[in-house]
């Protein structure tokens, strides 16, 4: 579809959407933070502004007269932008501010759920008062989870167990967050396997995604800390070795009844909906929702996409869309990303030289939080390079990334046991065992 759209956002999954809207037949205006190479070689023009920089963004919008805007990163759809572009009368496949709400306050998003009854909550307390939440903490025997109530990037969110040395350090982190935001979130610790379901919606009909697990700690083997995500995993069934299909359709019911609870609150929700569950040994339970693209799961589902991304976008804002029409390719694929060395302690800027020539089709590189040029980019102290590859198996696929990876030179970091045939092996255990 020859449209023009404007992208606002600047990392991988911004490049990896980007090409579908090439491929597509559509013309790119970009907004970005860095200045992205591959994204910068397939736009027509490109602006450059911060999330705090709402009414020039507006301004360029509006001066460039687009088809249909596509706003990306959560600190820009945490802001007035998609609001004030609604009230223009600019279309826009990405959610209100209000709508937002179920990422950019995860207090909003428990209670939105224990008011309209969705399933999959699980305990949780909201405390403003450092000793209400201090005696809540000594009082406790379980585990738990102490989270910021605003966006962290996937960063924030703490855990007893791994976190922590022992209470005082727990309660200690729980009064920061107080200090610094008036509140916080403390939620009953779950454990089992986390995955992410990702749906395109125009407030009444999703489009889903297959499911795809994001591998968020530092290291090989779930060590260190959490990042915002080192790499990703599909299956070719739209499935994943080690879920049952049970809770997959569950989660497809829990994100249907979030669309419908906005609206009922209030919020028409437009774009991507996002939901972060955990299949536990005897039920589905809610992580988190967000209000976009997953970075990296965003980068599987986008490549993985079998259509026109711009007749999707369209769709989206036009409140047309129609379940069967969209389509995803069947086969397995896997990101890893490539970090700056120290990232997820004290990131180090670097230079990173880039080879393309005769890459696989089934292997792809997407530019990241990079400036510079498609053959050398310089780091920031986000995540770099995402290498993309596509199998019969998710280990195959994870197989051909590790045999390109000659292709990258420099200083850097990755998982290499993102899909390996030993990850996955232990991921299936788990349920087998217990």
């Amino acid at each position: 579809m020859n449209i023009k759209v404007i992208m606002i956002g600047s990392g991988g999954r911004e490049d990896a959407l980007a090409r579908r809207i090439k491929e597509s037949g559509g013309t790119i205006v970009s907004i970005m933070t860095n200045d992205n190479p591959s994204i910068r070689s397939m736009s027509e023009r490109v602006h450059f502004a911060g999330e705090d920089e709402v009414e020039k963004i507006v301004d360029i919008i509006r001066d460039e007269n687009p088809d249909v805007v596509y706003v990306s990163p959560d600190s820009f759809l945490e802001t007035a932008i998609v609001d004030k572009l609604e009230y223009s009368k600019i279309r826009v496949a990405s959610p209100s501010s209000r709508a937002f709400k179920i990422e950019s306050s995860k207090i909003y998003m428990r209670q939105l759920m224990k008011r309209y009854g969705i399933s999959g909550n699980i305990k949780f307390e909201v405390f403003d008062s450092e000793y209400e939440a201090g005696k809540f903490l000594d009082d406790l025997s379980r585990e738990f989870a102490i989270k910021p109530a605003g966006l962290t990037g996937g960063k924030g969110v703490k855990l007893t167990d791994a976190h922590f040395r022992n209470r005082e350090e727990a309660k200690e982190y729980a009064f920061s967050i107080i200090r610094n935001d008036r509140k916080v979130l403390i939620e009953e610790k779950i454990e089992g396997e986390e995955f992410s379901l990702q749906a395109f919606t125009d407030g009444t009909t999703l489009v889903f995604a297959p499911v795809a697990q994001d591998y968020k700690r530092l290291l090989d083997g779930d060590e260190g800390p959490n990042t915002g995500g080192m790499g990703s995993i599909t299956d070719r069934n739209g499935s994943l070795p080690f879920l049952k299909q049970e809770n997959i359709e569950k989660a497809k019911d829990i994100l249907a009844k979030f669309v419908k609870s906005l609206y009922d609150d209030g919020a028409l929700f437009r774009g991507v909906i996002y939901g972060q569950f955990m299949q536990t040994m005897k039920d589905v339970k809610v992580i988190e929702i967000n209000g976009r693209l997953a970075d990296p799961e965003g980068i599987n589902i986008l490549t993985l996409f079998d259509g026109d991304i711009c007749e999707l976008l369209m769709s989206t804002a036009n409140a047309e869309l129609l379940e069967k029409k969209f389509r995803f390719r069947k086969v397995a694929s896997v990101v890893k990303y490539i970090v700056p060395k120290g990232y997820g302690y004290n990131p180090e800027s670097t230079t990173l030289k880039v080879n393309t020539e005769n890459l696989p089709g089934d292997v792809r590189i997407f530019y990241g939080s990079v400036s510079g040029t498609l053959n050398e980019v310089e780091t920031t102290h986000s995540r770099a390079l995402a290498i993309y590859a596509e199998g019969e198996t998710i280990w195959e696929a994870s197989e051909k990334i590790e045999a390109n990876l000659w292709r990258i030179t420099g200083e850097y970091e990755m998982r290499h046991d993102i899909g390996s045939k030993k990850s996955l092996a232990k991921k299936v255990e788990y349920f087998t065992l217990n």
